[in-house]
């Protein structure tokens, strides 16, 4: 079976309104909800994560990028990149990771709906059960390769992203 690296991880799903934040233990194991920040214009909430991130002593960020069901990034996944790019700055020198999320926000409205929330009351932690799924299979991955799940965004001398 493939090593796994020591250390918690951070995940994030990016959304319009509200932003998820989800976090795994230092074994790498098991991801876990963290907070549902509210999106605002001046992005306070990268300062929030990187609080996070900080206090978690974590050895990367996962950040969900929304894709259509063909693979495509339309405007959701640049906005995403965008977002990225910001919050790969106030992290440094914590690495910053891209993994496809299709369909977890999907997913997570169906695991709230099955564990009987409300639509109403689903607003409120979607987005985290959202940075949950993609954390966790970003780690599953992880354990089942060997390697760093998706893509790291990478940050040159200048200061800005390149996805290789």
């Amino acid at each position: 079976m493939p090593e796994v690296r020591r250390g918690a991880r951070i995940g994030i799903d990016v959304g319009s309104v509200r932003i998820g934040v989800a976090r795994c233990d230092p074994s790498g194991m098991l991801a876990t909800p963290v907070a549902t920040l509210k999106r605002t214009p001046r992005e306070d909430q990268i300062a929030e994560i990187t609080e996070i991130v900080t206090e978690a002593e974590a050895i990367e960020v996962v950040v969900g990028l929304p894709r259509s069901l063909s693979g495509a990034e339309g405007r959701a996944a640049k906005d995403v990149l965008a977002y990225a790019s910001r919050l790969a700055h106030a992290v440094r020198p914590v690495p910053v990771r891209l993994v496809d999320e299709r369909l977890t926000t999907v997913t997570a409205h169906q695991a709230l709906t099955r564990s009987g929330r409300s639509g109403r009351t689903q607003r409120q932690v979607v987005d985290q059960v959202a940075a949950v799924l993609i954390l966790q299979n970003a780690l599953d991955t992880e354990r089942g390769t060997g390697s760093p799940a998706g893509t790291l965004l990478e940050t040159d001398r200048g200061g800005e992203e390149e996805i290789p």
